[in-house]
């Protein structure tokens, strides 16, 4: 398995420093874009690991000088009940404002059509992504789930909670405010429920909008 292959240094044109990654590893980041973009995917119970700065990449420039390619993350994903023949992708990941990448798209090419290539030896996707694919629906819902990540709950009223998720299969938030929380509790319900989605002993397709018609369920992965 890769390991990091360059360390970041701090820099006065940009944000860095240590993202901790599920309070198990700490990954380095060189911009706030680079930081959302851990923040986005840790929230996702099927992504294994990061890794920061993975590869140097080989690569010939448009004026014919020989240069050496980092992306920035290599994203491995949890098999889950996938066989092997399936086995989801490894992504390698540059991390590039929208502005930079249109501005300098042929200047960059060459490093990039690069590390795709190697990706593919390596039985990896290769992908850019811009605050489009990061700063989205999925990430604001994530940001908003942190504030109840923290919060504490009594165990057994959770428990009870899971247990009518995991029975239903999936069912929407408002049946659970109704069976678990009424009357005074539903406040107290409601955050209880985004607690558990935050902490992921729930899920739910975070690419819509949250509220008591979201589905939740039992995460997979």
């Amino acid at each position: 398995m890769p390991r990091q292959t360059r360390k970041i240094k701090p820099t006065r044109r940009s944000v860095s420093g240590v993202y901790p990654f599920r309070c198990e590893t700490s990954i380095p980041f060189e911009s706030t874009l680079e930081r959302d973009f851990l923040i986005r995917a840790e929230f996702f119970v099927d992504v294994l690991d990061i890794i920061p700065q993975p590869i140097r990449v080989p690569f010939t420039c448009l004026n014919g000088e020989s240069y050496v390619y980092t992306p920035d993350f290599l994203v491995y994903y949890k098999l889950g009940s996938r066989d092997y023949c399936n086995y989801p992708k490894p992504l390698l990941v540059e991390v590039k404002p929208e502005a930079d990448w249109r501005k300098h798209w042929r200047e960059w090419l060459p490093k990039w059509k690069a590390a795709r290539q190697y990706a593919l030896t390596q039985g990896w996707n290769f992908h850019i992504v811009d605050e489009s694919r990061i700063r989205d629906k999925v990430f604001h819902n994530v940001r908003f789930l942190e504030r109840y990540k923290r919060m504490t709950f009594v165990r057994e009223e959770s428990e009870a909670v899971i247990s009518s998720v995991r029975d239903m299969g999936s069912t929407p938030v408002h049946y659970l405010l109704a069976r678990h929380f009424m009357g005074i509790y539903r406040e107290e319900g409601i955050a209880h429920i985004w607690s558990l989605i935050a902490t992921r002993r729930l899920d739910c397709d975070v690419s819509h909008p949250l509220n008591e018609f979201t589905q939740v369920w039992i995460p997979h992965a």
